[in-house]
This record gives structure tokens, sequence and C-alpha cells, in this order.
């Protein structure tokens, strides 16, 4: 399974935000954009593939949301179509564990700590090894949104493996895209 978890960190938790300001809602487009990445193909959705929003702009408490795509229905790339499921998972009362809002994506309270606690991170950083000169790369890979991380994250996660992705800095959208084309290249054995 991979999974990319995307730290958002203006992120609106209240199910209220707007469809026509995603930006406005704490860059939900981006969030958006970045869950199209995680699992959509051209003509199908990638099965062993997980996308987690960690919203934590308020003013609710911060929320974990899971997008599965082996549970996955009704999910279209576009952004407002992810935005409403997003909206679905934020209106959910939900406590510490996981509660389903539609097929596919549910949610739970909690922010990057909670995370940290229950799965392996690898942290996607420019100063990270980069990805074409390991082995094998981790199941799972911590990106943060528009936002750099900030101190108290970075102390969080420094004790985590980091990777890079070349010269460039992405977009955390951008930046799944490479990771799963690269994924998909050492599993064909094109590497």
């Amino acid at each position: 399974m991979r999974r990319f978890v995307v730290v958002g960190h203006l992120a609106c938790t209240d199910p209220d935000f707007s469809f026509n300001d995603l930006p406005g809602a704490g860059r939900m487009d981006e969030l958006c954009r970045c869950v199209a990445a995680s699992l959509c193909l051209s003509h199908g959705m990638r099965k062993d593939a997980e996308c987690w929003l960690i919203l934590l702009g308020g003013p609710k408490a911060p929320k974990t949301i899971r997008f599965s795509g082996d549970g996955m229905r009704n999910l279209s790339p576009d952004e407002r179509n992810i935005a409403g499921l997003i909206k679905k998972a934020l209106a959910l009362p939900c406590g510490t564990v996981f509660r389903e809002s539609t097929p596919g994506v549910s949610a739970r309270k909690g922010g990057l700590a909670e995370v940290l606690a229950g799965c392996g991170c690898a942290v996607l950083d420019e100063g990270g090894e980069d990805v074409r000169k390991v082995s094998s790369l981790p199941d799972t890979f911590l990106l943060s949104d528009h936002l750099n991380f900030t101190d108290e994250e970075q102390e969080a996660i420094a004790g985590l493996p980091a990777y890079s992705l070349g010269p460039a800095v992405l977009h955390a959208d951008q930046a799944i895209v490479v990771l799963q084309n690269e994924q998909d290249r050492r599993e064909r054995g094109w590497i």
C-alpha cells in the first residue's frame, strides 16, 4: 500500500467552506489535487494507494481524512468533487478512530502527532536522499502543503528518513505524481 500524508497547515476543519473559494479555505484546492494525484489514473483508480489529509486550519480541532483507493466510489479527479467528499467527512461526528463518511473516505480527530504515532513515515524534503539513488522506497511519504513544516513539526519528524525528488521544489500534488511514477517504474522493472 502506498500512502501519502499531506499536512494542510491552514486547511479548514469546518464543513461550511465554499466550493467557490477552495484556495480561501486554507488551500483546499491543493489538498484536493493531492488526493487526485494519489488515487486517480487516466481511466481508473489506484486500488493500492491512500491519501491522508491532516487539516490544521481550524476553527475546529485538527482532523485527519483518509482516502483509500481500494474502497473508493464516486471519486472524480476534479477539485469540486473531492472537496465535496472532504465536506462530508468534516461534517461527520468522529472520535480518535477513523469513521467512514462515504465509501473509501473516513475521518478522525487528531493531527500530525497521531499520524506519526500510528504509521511510519518518510519525509519528502529537498535536502533528503535522491529517490533515484536508493534501492527501495518507503510505503508512506509525509509532505507539506504550500507552507514549510513548522519548527514544532520539524522537531517531530527530525528522526525520519528524508528523500528528495531532485533540484526543483514541486507542489505537493506534483511531487506525489513523480513519486507514483517512480514506484510504477520500479514495480515494472524499468529501473
